[in-house]
């Protein structure tokens, strides 16, 4: 451009048919910019630009209408109600007997509006002249082939391959695989050991949100990550004590099992331990103790409730349940 910045300018034919396909199609190519290192596509920076044509027809026509273009679009979500809102504006002029004329509109996004900014000349109108600063670039087959040779997975092949190696869901899938940085992110955390679906529970949910308030950062290690998933999973940690865990470890790091003990989070399977517990809720409960044994054994999630309580939430829930069976069998 005329800072001597490299600009890349991508013009689809007329192959968009609704202002949501346009956006789905301008998310997908942010992806692909992303994933390759082209651009940070940062719209309220101005590294992605957004003009769009605009034509509509009458059903069973072939031939294109007057075009429009809209201009003055600074997100992906302004794109769709944009381009709506300009559809409708023809629409509405065909119908009531007007005429299209090709011109250039603003969209006013405070008003959800488009206003005209000048009429369009034709195409030998805009006096193109070369430019002796820019010579001719020739672009070989060689040079291309050499090129995609260097490219990295892309993001729909990645999204195949998570559906088919992690057996995750298509919508689990696209989650993880939006972001190049996350992608990667989750799969450092399995190769670290953690099972495959926890993995992406976690990076869905507590990793996405720690992200989100701390300007996209992925503040905890993956192998951090992974240990944690794995105290969970061996029991040492109750998921929602995993979750203070990991808040603690992304905020200050440390290592999840050093932190877990500092927080007195670890939980108890000492049968002792957790049979005193027990005995002690079962005692302060006799009306419900006899409810139980009468018959009424969905009040085993209340004494549950009871021993997590008496416990501070150490003791491990399928051994207290366990023990609790025990002690209340007739």
């Amino acid at each position: 451009n005329r800072c001597g910045v490299p600009l890349v300018e991508i013009v689809t034919g007329p192959d968009l048919r609704s202002p949501q396909e346009a956006r789905a199609y301008l998310l997908t190519l942010k992806q692909v910019l992303e994933y390759t290192g082209v651009s940070d596509c940062d719209m309220e920076k101005g590294s992605l630009r957004v003009d769009a044509n605009v034509s509509v027809r009458r059903g069973g026509e072939t031939a294109l209408g007057t075009k429009v273009e809209v201009k003055n679009i600074n997100s992906f979500a302004y794109v769709e109600k944009a381009l709506t809102v300009e559809r409708d504006r023809q629409i509405a002029l065909l119908e009531t007997g007007g005429t299209v004329v090709q011109q250039t509109m603003l969209y006013d996004a405070k008003e959800n509006a488009v206003r005209p900014q000048r009429s369009k000349e034709e195409s030998h109108d805009y006096r193109y002249f070369p430019d002796p600063d820019l010579p001719p670039l020739v672009l070989s087959t060689e040079l291309v082939a050499e090129q995609q040779a260097t490219l990295p997975e892309l993001p729909a092949r990645k999204r195949e391959r998570f559906v088919a190696q992690y057996a995750l869901s298509q919508q689990d899938a696209s989650v993880l695989t939006a972001s190049r940085a996350v992608a990667d992110y989750y799969e450092a955390v399995v190769h670290a050991g953690a099972d495959a679906k926890a993995a992406a529970n976690w990076v869905m949910g507590e990793v996405l949100a720690d992200a989100k308030a701390h300007n996209d950062q992925l503040r905890t290690s993956p192998g951090a990550l992974a240990q944690l998933i794995g105290l969970v999973r061996g029991g040492t940690l109750s998921h929602q004590a995993a979750k203070r865990v990991f808040g603690d470890v992304a905020e200050r790091g440390g290592d999840p099992r050093n932190v877990a003990e500092a927080l007195g989070l670890v939980q108890v399977a000492d049968a002792g331990v957790l049979g005193a517990w027990v005995s002690d809720v079962l005692a302060s409960q006799p009306q419900e103790v006899a409810r139980y044994r009468s018959g009424e054994t969905k009040l085993m999630q209340f004494f549950l409730g009871q021993v997590m309580k008496a416990s501070r939430g150490k003791a491990d829930p399928k051994l207290a349940q366990r023990v609790l069976e025990e002690k209340l069998a007739p």
